[in-house]
């Protein structure tokens, strides 16, 4: 089974099991919702967790577990990550991807020159920034707007960009 990241837990909160778990995914109310499994990384084989219920507080998630009911249950839970399954991701629309689908493709110009391959994805503001790994070059920071990525070809692992005067 593959597992995909959806939060780290930073630090437990109160004394009635709930943890602090600054979340990685778009889909918090999903994720988090009760009832929903979660499986905590863990030296050997992931260890399936059952969300009891989940709040937003201060810029994390609050997360109870079920049959976890205080601080002691859950202290050994701080600095590991959450995982989903891959049979629990959400489908995206057209024209969204999850990031792992992106890190590592190939990026082109519209004219065919190779530019070199995606390392990283930051999330500053408005729209994402790829990072582009540019061989024997300073990195490239390529916003992701209409303008400047003109096709994302998962298929062919390539994305075709046309970069706009004083990008590069």
């Amino acid at each position: 089974m593959e597992f995909y990241n959806v939060g780290k837990i930073v630090n437990t909160h109160g004394i009635r099991g709930e943890v602090r778990v600054m979340a990685t995914t778009d889909f918090i109310k999903e994720r988090f919702a009760p009832e929903k499994k979660l499986y905590l990384q863990t030296a050997g084989e992931p260890l399936e967790l059952t969300v009891e219920k989940a709040r937003q507080h201060k810029g994390f998630v609050l997360v109870k577990f079920v049959g976890y009911d205080n601080i002691n249950d859950v202290e050994k839970f701080r600095d590991h990550e959450l995982l989903v399954s891959g049979e629990d991701q959400q489908p995206l629309e057209d024209g969204q991807y999850y990031y792992r689908q992106i890190i590592g493709l190939t990026v082109k110009t519209v004219d065919g020159e190779e530019l070199g391959k995606i390392k990283e994805i930051m999330s500053p503001g408005a729209n994402d920034v790829w990072v582009v790994d540019r061989p024997g070059k300073d990195e490239l920071l390529l916003p992701v707007i209409d303008d400047v990525v003109k096709k994302v070809d998962l298929a062919n692992q390539q994305v075709i960009v046309e970069l706009m005067e004083g990008l590069e």
